[in-house]
């Protein structure tokens, strides 16, 4: 397909908006990547030939701060430990909240309004 808009087509592996007259793919996307009761499939769009996004850590993408997000913070079995809603500009703040619980191991952050799969957080390595 073609975004015709811009802000509104949130690809999933570079994670930025397309900008109006870009190629995506909408395609389903399966998540947790385990065998949980909260696995879950959605769609999501992918820009043509993007490139994958690694956010340094701290860093949020742009694409993340312009929207209201629903995280979802996960054990290392795949089971839920947290769940919240935040507008995006405090996204960093709420990653922060919800590691403090030591067995959140990664948080699946999604598009509230649509329930797309936006991106996965996951701590930091230790600095030694």
């Amino acid at each position: 397909m073609t975004a015709d808009c811009a802000p509104g087509f949130p690809c999933r592996v570079s994670l930025r908006d397309a900008r109006a007259g870009e190629r995506l793919a909408l395609v389903n996307h399966a998540h947790p990547d385990a065998a949980s009761p909260y696995a879950a499939r959605h769609a999501i769009y992918v820009r043509e030939g993007a490139a994958r996004a690694r956010p340094a850590p701290g860093e949020v993408p742009d694409m993340l701060r312009s929207r209201t997000l629903a995280l979802r913070g996960f054990n290392g079995a795949a089971m839920m430990r947290a769940a919240r809603l935040v507008d995006g500009t405090a996204l960093d703040a709420a990653l922060h909240a919800m590691f403090k619980d030591a067995e959140v191991t990664y948080i699946h952050i999604h598009f509230a309004a649509r329930g797309c799969y936006a991106a996965r957080a996951t701590r930091a390595a230790p600095v030694e």
